[in-house]
């Protein structure tokens, strides 16, 4: 297997997500950088990144994707934003053609909207094998319980959908 860790991450939360399951399958990753990063703190926060989240916006990104027909695993991490996923997650999944993958969704949010918005990652990515998703409320790096849950996830998915 073959396999790509694709995530976007505001506040840190997501990235420590994505590097707990790259360096347990030992595989790429690739942070998703929007030209214009959304603030981090404040109002502003909340209001750009609901806004841009509800309009479906799709920003401009600063890193070269890497040709995705050498992978056949994609995990996909976001934080989510009024229910849905960030606006650097739409840009990937609608500029690149994602077909015939193994498709996994891990998520961080503050209390609600994983269903939703796995519900819509699913929808618009109908062209694949989705083998699992997985959601957290805000995880901090140092957490040795979310990494273990990580853990078996993964394992999870590798011995049952993958194999």
């Amino acid at each position: 297997m073959k396999a790509l860790v694709v995530f976007y991450s505001l506040e840190g939360h997501t990235k420590f997500i994505a590097s707990v399951i790259a360096k347990e399958l030992k595989c790429d990753l690739l942070e998703l950088q929007p030209e214009k990063e959304i603030p981090k703190t404040g109002f502003k926060k909340f209001f750009w990144g609901g806004k841009s989240a509800i309009f479906k916006e799709k920003p401009s990104l600063k890193n070269k994707i890497p040709d995705l027909e050498q992978y056949d695993t994609i995990f996909l991490g976001t934080p989510i934003w009024a229910g849905t996923y960030a606006p650097p997650i739409n840009t990937f999944i609608s500029d690149n053609e994602i077909k015939q993958k193994n498709i996994a969704f891990f998520a961080c949010h503050s209390g609600g909207g994983a269903k939703k918005c796995f519900g819509r990652l699913q929808d618009f990515l109908k062209d694949n094998n989705i083998v699992g998703s997985i959601d957290f409320i805000d995880p901090k790096s140092d957490d040795e319980e979310k990494k273990s849950e990580i853990k078996n996830w993964l394992n999870d998915i590798i011995m049952t959908k993958l194999n």
